[in-house]
């Protein structure tokens, strides 16, 4: 039997909200949602430098109350872009390292006997947190990896058919390794459709390295970031966001996107509907984030790679050296599907 603290669960809690934050959980307005997204942004690339892409997708996934997964090599920044987006935010962290050895009571929690009071008590795991960052997540098995589940996808946690709610809002942040790297399992199907949406960070270029070793040589930048919203005003932030205008063209426009990658040759399993509802919901953050109060096109086209593509299996036959057959499938059905015009505002 493994012991729990073998699972080495971190927790990082966050400072106290303090009076000069802005904004409050009532509604806010254009001005009010850009000044504290900018100053989110702002708050985690002074820590990411030189992936403002990275870092936009992952505000995008947050304000659209979905999941992120951020897959690359080691070494790159994955967690630290988890963590910097943790800290930007005032609620609570914890950070869980998936080893192979992890249980899934360690992430839901347990029910202890109290000998005292002769009866069961709940012991609350690491889910239990408004932003849980989710460390190396395929490096623990399957069994582990679908604890995350009903957490994901219902915000509770069923213990001993007992339902507990999740903190809101709530955001899982996933860093994984590429499957060819050792040590690794593959997300099952169901894992990778909890997720809204999978990035990958890139190495840095020459510019940013050589800032990196110059700013990390005596210092931890994390140790400077301070948050700059508190929960309630993220939750302000998902309000203004969700109520974003989609035109019943572009709705229909993002069913027939999904559609298309269930009959796509190419592909053996399609975007699930999940998927479609995830990539209108980040669409409308998106030109939110753009300043517009309704959807355009290109937000979907520009969302779709990062939406969909770790969704679907490619048709077998395909997966050769060097091939990207997700991505050609896609950037063929955007090719195929027409796009609407003339959209109502």
């Amino acid at each position: 039997m493994h012991a729990t603290n073998t699972a080495d669960v971190a927790t990082t809690s966050t400072e106290e909200g303090s009076s000069s934050h802005a904004g409050s959980s009532g509604a806010i307005d254009a001005a009010e949602f850009a000044r504290q997204t900018s100053a989110i942004l702002a708050s985690i690339t002074a820590v990411i430098d030189g992936k403002d892409d990275a870092v936009r997708s992952a505000l995008v996934c947050l304000l659209a109350e979905g999941h992120l997964l951020v897959e690359d090599v080691p070494g790159v920044g994955k967690t630290m872009l988890a963590r910097a987006l943790a800290a930007s935010i005032d609620a609570t962290v914890r950070r869980i390292q998936f080893t192979p050895d992890l249980l899934p009571g360690d992430v839901t929690g347990v029910s202890v006997y109290n000998p005292v009071a002769q009866e069961f008590e709940f012991k609350p795991g690491a889910v239990f947190a408004h932003i849980v960052i989710a460390d190396e997540i395929n490096r623990s098995s399957p069994k582990t990896q679908s604890a995350l589940l009903e957490a994901m996808e219902e915000h509770q946690v069923t213990v001993d058919g007992h339902s507990r709610p999740l903190p809101d809002p709530f955001l899982v942040v996933a860093t994984q390794n590429p499957l060819e790297m050792e040590g690794t399992y593959a997300l099952p199907e169901a894992q990778r459709d909890r997720f809204m949406m999978r990035i990958s960070m890139g190495y840095p270029d020459a510019a940013a390295e050589t800032l990196m070793l110059r700013q990390r040589d005596t210092a931890n930048p994390l140790d400077a970031i301070r948050p700059v919203l508190a929960a309630t005003d993220v939750r302000a932030l998902i309000t203004w966001a969700r109520a974003v205008h989609v035109a019943p063209a572009l709705e229909e426009y993002a069913v027939a996107l999904s559609q298309a990658t269930r009959s796509d040759p190419n592909l053996h399993l399609g975007a699930s509907p999940r998927a479609t509802l995830q990539l209108v919901r980040a669409a409308k953050v998106q030109a939110a984030l753009d300043g517009r109060d309704y959807v355009i096109p290109d937000d979907l086209i520009a969302l779709l790679p990062e939406v969909f593509a770790h969704r679907l299996i490619a048709a077998r036959g395909l997966h050769r050296a060097g091939a990207r057959p997700i991505e050609a499938a896609l950037e063929g059905i955007v090719r195929r599907i027409p796009v609407p015009v003339g959209l109502p505002r």
